[in-house]
């Protein structure tokens, strides 16, 4: 099992993530979305367990002003996101191949089987 939280600012959602997964003494690998670039694949797999604005943090101000808000384009949110993961929600937690925005306990504890 290979988990990891990418995220791109400490919110209460990364600690908690953090902590649920430090406390049952499962590896994970966290993912600082400043220092790391996203790949294409990464960002597809992203939109299929998340949906393309699903993954996006529509609650910032921020990403509010962004163009990506207003586009339902797939290829342009990918676009957008490649160029900056800051309009990403924060954290993303993935396991294998499945995907979580945020956390929300019995959805992690089902994604990680």
């Amino acid at each position: 099992m290979n988990i990891q939280i990418y995220w791109h600012k400490r919110n209460f959602d990364t600690q908690k993530a953090e902590r649920y997964l430090k406390e049952r003494r499962i590896p994970y690998q966290l993912v600082d979305l400043s220092k790391h670039r996203l790949g294409k694949r990464e960002v597809e797999l992203f939109i299929r367990g998340l949906s393309a604005r699903g993954m996006l943090d529509l609650t910032d101000t921020k990403v509010k002003s962004h163009p990506v808000a207003y586009t339902d384009s797939t290829q342009n949110i990918i676009d957008y996101v490649l160029d900056n993961p800051r309009l990403l929600r924060s954290p993303i937690i993935r396991c294998d191949n499945k995907v979580m925005a945020g956390f929300d306990e019995a959805e992690l504890r089902e994604l990680l089987g």
